[in-house]
């Protein structure tokens, strides 16, 4: 696996949209994602990631807030993507090469970010059920950082009544992927060293 295949692992989860519901107002869906990522302040989950051609890997995510996240894939994906509250680094152990960002840069933002204003950067994306509630943000003074459109799910006794099903994470390249979640949970102890990522590039010595 290369960067290319990878590259952007982050692009948005849309669900066919029926008609807007009207059972909750716009305002009021909006305050309950924003309660919920206010709330959450560790989560870890296993993931399945789509690209754009169907090809599916999968993995387990750890996310800490703020600034915290490792997706740490299958076996035979030699590859790690973390954030460690600076930047987010995408490692290929494969090729031995690393990649680094600043993580306000990616569409992983507004998910690492709790403190970020959805109410201004985000719009509601219509649903066919009130069981779902679907925010697609992004930056539009900030186009080339992406977008990234957020699924929750109610469920009782998650943080805000809500758990993240997944997101599809779109770069300015249109680079497309779909991540979905499964066995979530809120807020239990995660050490900042789950965020630690060894580096494969080979050491050059001074002569």
């Amino acid at each position: 696996m290369t960067f290319r295949n990878y590259a952007l692992m982050l692009a948005p989860v849309a669900l066919i949209a029926a008609a807007p519901s009207t059972a909750q107002s716009q305002a009021e869906r909006m305050a309950r994602v924003t309660t919920h990522m206010k709330t959450v302040g560790t989560m870890t989950a296993n993931f399945t990631q789509t690209d754009r051609n169907g090809g599916a890997v999968t993995g387990k995510l750890l996310l800490k807030r703020p600034g915290h996240v490792r997706f740490e894939y299958q076996k035979d994906v030699p590859l790690l993507i973390v954030a460690d509250g600076r930047a987010l680094t995408m490692v290929d152990y494969e090729v031995k090469q690393v990649q680094r960002w600043p993580i306000r840069n990616s569409p992983l933002a507004a998910l690492l970010d709790p403190g970020k204003d959805l109410a201004r950067f985000g719009k509601l994306v219509p649903t066919s059920t009130d069981d779902v509630i679907s925010v697609e943000v992004r930056d539009p003074k900030r186009p080339e950082y992406g977008t990234i459109t957020m699924i929750f799910v109610n469920k009782p006794g998650a943080p805000g009544g809500l758990t993240l099903n997944g997101w599809v994470a779109l770069d300015s390249k249109n680079n497309r992927t779909s991540i979905r979640l499964s066995n979530v949970s809120y807020n239990g102890a995660i050490a900042d060293g789950a965020f630690s990522w060894k580096d494969p590039r080979p050491v050059r010595r001074k002569s």
